[in-house]
C-alpha cells in the first residue's frame, strides 16, 4: 500500500496574532494524530507589520502587497509546500500573492462558499471588515455559487467594525458591550438570515470570547479542515 506524502503547511500570518493563533489551533484539533510526531509541520510567519489591508482598499493606508509577497516567500524558502492566509480582507490581494510563490495558496473564500453551498443554507449574512465588503469579494463568489446573501445595515456594519477592532484587535473583551451587536444579529434574522458568515478571522474568537450563540459558517474551520487534507492527512471524526 502506498504510503501518502504529507505536505509542510506554511500560514501567512500576523493579520492578526489571534487569528493566527485560531487556525493553528484548529488546524491541530482537526488532525487525526495519537502522538506529537503525527501531526502536520505548520511554519508560521506572523508578521504583524503587514499594513492594514480594510486601510489601504479604503485608500486610508500603504498597499500590503509587497509584505504578503514578502511573506509567502520566506515560507516558501523555509520549505512550506501548502500555504494558507487566515485573513479575509488579503484575499483581495490574492493573485498578486498566489503568483509570487510556486506554492498553492489556499483560497479561504472560496473554500468558504463551496462549503455554505454544501450545508444548503436558504440565506446567509456576511458580517466582515468594510474592507472586504467593499471589494464584493465574498459578493462575487456568492453569487457563482448561487448563494442568497445579505450585508448588514450601515448602523449594523458599524457594530460589527467596533466588535473586529475596538473588541478583538483591541484586545478589549472584557469591556466590550455585546447588547448592541446581539440586537443586530437578531434584526438579520429576522430579514431571514439562517446563518452568519464570520468573514473576518477576528470574528470566529469574538463569537467565541462574546458566547454568541447563532448559526454560523467559521470560514478559519474551513480553510484548517481543507489544510488538513491537502497536506495529506486525516481529519479526526470526534
Amino acid at each position: 500500500m502506498e504510503q501518502t506524502q504529507h505536505k509542510k503547511v506554511g500560514i501567512i500570518g500576523g493579520m492578526g496574532p489571534l487569528a493566527t493563533a485560531d487556525l493553528f489551533e484548529k488546524i491541530t484539533h482537526l488532525t487525526k494524530a495519537d502522538a506529537d510526531s503525527k501531526h502536520i509541520h505548520v511554519i508560521i510567519d506572523s508578521d504583524t507589520s503587514i499594513p492594514d489591508r480594510t486601510a489601504a482598499i479604503l485608500g486610508l493606508g500603504p498597499d500590503p502587497t509587497d509584505e504578503l509577497k514578502a511573506a509567502a516567500k520566506r515560507l516558501e524558502n523555509a520549505g512550506a509546500d501548502i500555504l494558507l492566509m487566515p485573513c479575509n480582507t488579503a484575499h483581495y490581494f490574492y493573485p498578486a500573492i498566489q503568483a509570487s510563490t510556486k506554492c498553492p495558496i489556499l483560497h479561504m473564500l472560496r473554500l468558504t462558499a463551496e462549503e455554505i453551498k454544501s450545508r444548503g443554507h436558504i440565506k446567509v449574512a456576511l458580517l466582515a471588515t468594510d474592507g472586504t465588503v467593499k471589494t464584493g469579494i465574498y459578493a462575487k463568489l456568492f453569487e457563482e455559487y448561487g448563494i442568497d446573501y445579505m450585508l448588514p445595515e450601515p448602523e449594523e456594519q458599524r457594530l460589527v467594525m467596533s466588535m473586529i477592532y475596538d473588541g478583538i484587535k483591541a484586545d478589549n473583551e472584557q469591556y466590550f458591550d455585546t447588547e448592541p451587536i446581539k440586537a443586530a444579529l437578531r434584526a438579520m434574522q429576522q430579514r431571514g438570515a439562517d446563518a452568519f458568515v464570520l468573514g473576518c478571522t477576528e470574528l470566529p474568537i469574538a463569537f467565541d470570547d462574546f458566547e454568541l450563540d447563532f448559526p454560523t459558517v467559521d470560514p478559519t474551520r474551513v480553510l484548517a479542515k481543507n489544510a488538513v487534507l491537502a497536506a495529506g492527512y486525516e481529519l479526526k471524526t470526534k
